[in-house]
């Protein structure tokens, strides 16, 4: 990137929302402004885990403030996420599709290793070149996030559903403190922390960071305190226990250094770190500088593994590990993306259009599409579309693998199962590819291609295959199979003509 180019990173946390801008000087991302404002979502789930209108309305509200700001940004300047509070909600969609026309740029729902994967990437970059086996922790709103890496590597990853919000509203009822909530609220979070045990013990790390969040706000009440500056104490976590009690309640805090959105929920967030420190054996933990939305920017600013090659090998690693025929995936994505390159006026070459958005995503999906027959060949398309659904896949948004799953479950079989948009006309293309490609395949070697062609008529949303005189007599089946998916678009808004002769 070049020297002065502008980037913004906007975080939709469980409890905050925040924006952070700045811009490229000599590698180095220079921040100009940062807006934080506390939306607390995370407490606007119903018990249906629907957000409720107000919660996304405060959540548009914000968008909308941190839109204007964003005003003249261009697309690849911006990248915007949503973490644990939208992977629950049910009725996320019904928010996105406002709120991504609000902020003016697409929010990616991520999943909880790809949020810790970010996490990790953002303190790596604020911390200085060292050989020691890192642990990092970020305490959320709605879920924790803990991750074992070197240098700027990661190399264990994971995601709990615990944090400061949930924990708060569960066993702190009114914001009132007692001794038997806190105990309540540490065995609470031990239970569902407990599977780290083996994974994040002491003998797997050098040294404890705390990211943002919870462990920031116990820091800074520490320091204000008199404790060691950017440390965090078992000693120090027992004398704020014991302040919280004494206050009997959220409202009564009166410490040096907690903000006041942090006040309704620091009981939860000191439950769950305290939860951390004795299952883990932790004695200290350094606070670090760095979080989500740092780790957003190093991905911008190219600082890591290229992103499309990072989910390359997402791809190959669900490839590998459901046991999918990868040559055959390959046939049919190289088919694919030949169609494809037809519908799209042939004007990019074989080799430049795989590096295109929808041309990648096309043949990610041709090499997914029989991941499904590890489970069973029945139906496979259905069982792969249910894996990429609940996938962690590194690189990827929850949204860019439902879209991968769609076209996997779409790729062959009726249509009218699609919960898709037939309106987009790139999904379309794309889903089409794939299905025609899966048929001239379909005896899992090289077709014969030559003369084969497909164009749009974009007036009448119809897709015309011809092919060379004699083809269908040489290869019956192909032709049988073109002529059932003529049949098979015909309950959609778009139509297939396939010339024989």
């Amino acid at each position: 990137m070049q020297n002065g180019t502008r980037l913004a990173a906007v975080d939709l946390g469980s409890n905050s929302f925040r924006l952070e801008i700045g811009h490229l000087d000599h590698n180095q991302f220079i921040r100009t402004e940062y807006l934080k404002e506390t939306v607390r979502q995370g407490s606007g789930l119903d018990s249906e885990r629907n957000l409720t209108p107000a919660a996304m309305q405060s959540g548009w509200d914000c968008l909308a403030r941190f839109g204007e700001r964003l005003a003249g940004f261009k697309s690849v300047e911006v990248r915007a996420v949503a973490t644990q509070t939208l992977r629950e909600a049910r009725n996320r969609d019904v928010f996105l599709t406002q709120a991504n026309r609000i902020l003016g740029f697409p929010i990616d729902v991520i999943s909880g290793r790809e949020e810790a994967r970010l996490i990790y990437q953002g303190v790596a970059q604020s911390l200085a070149h060292s050989d020691e086996r890192r642990l990092v922790i970020d305490i959320g709103g709605r879920s924790t996030e803990m991750i074992l890496g070197h240098g700027l590597t990661p190399t264990l990853m994971e995601s709990f559903r615990v944090g400061s919000i949930a924990w708060s509203t569960r066993y702190f009822a009114n914001q009132q403190f007692s001794k038997e909530a806190f105990q309540m609220a540490e065995i609470a979070a031990k239970a569902v922390l407990d599977e780290a045990l083996n994974a994040y013990s002491p003998d797997t790390w050098d040294v404890a960071y705390g990211s943002a969040g919870t462990v920031g706000a116990v820091g800074d009440v520490l320091a204000a305190a008199g404790w060691p500056q950017g440390t965090v104490t078992r000693a120090g976590l027992d004398w704020l226990l014991d302040k919280l009690l004494s206050a009997q309640s959220a409202d009564r805090i009166k410490l040096l250094g907690l903000k006041e959105d942090r006040r309704p929920i620091i009981g939860g967030g000191l439950s769950i770190l305290r939860a951390l420190f004795d299952l883990l054996h932790i004695d200290q933990m350094q606070l670090a500088s760095g979080g989500l939305r740092h780790g957003l920017l190093v991905d911008m600013m190219g600082g890591t593994a290229d992103p499309t090659d990072l989910r390359a090998r997402s791809v190959q690693r669900l490839a590998t590990k459901f046991g999918a025929d990868t040559v055959h995936g390959q046939r049919v994505g190289q088919v694919a993306l030949q169609l494809l390159a037809q519908l799209d006026g042939g004007a990019q070459t074989k080799n430049t259009l795989g590096t295109l958005p929808a041309a990648q995503k096309l043949k990610w999906a041709a090499q997914l599409h029989e991941i499904g027959s590890h489970i069973s060949h029945a139906d496979y398309h259905k069982h792969g579309a249910y894996i990429l659904d609940n996938a962690d896949a590194m690189g990827f948004s929850l949204s860019e693998l439902h879209r991968l799953s769609l076209l996997v479950l779409g790729h062959r079989g009726k249509l009218r199962k699609l919960e898709a948009d037939f309106e987009n006309g790139t999904f379309v293309k794309q889903l089409l590819t794939l299905r025609l490609a899966v048929i001239l395949c379909h005896a899992r070697r090289d077709p014969d291609m030559d003369g084969v062609q497909i164009q749009l008529d974009t007036r009448r949303q119809c897709f015309e295959i011809s092919c060379r005189t004699g083809w269908a007599a040489l290869f019956p089946q192909s032709a049988h199979l073109l002529r059932e998916e003529v049949l098979a678009w015909q309950k959609t808004p778009w139509s297939i003509c396939f010339v024989e002769d």
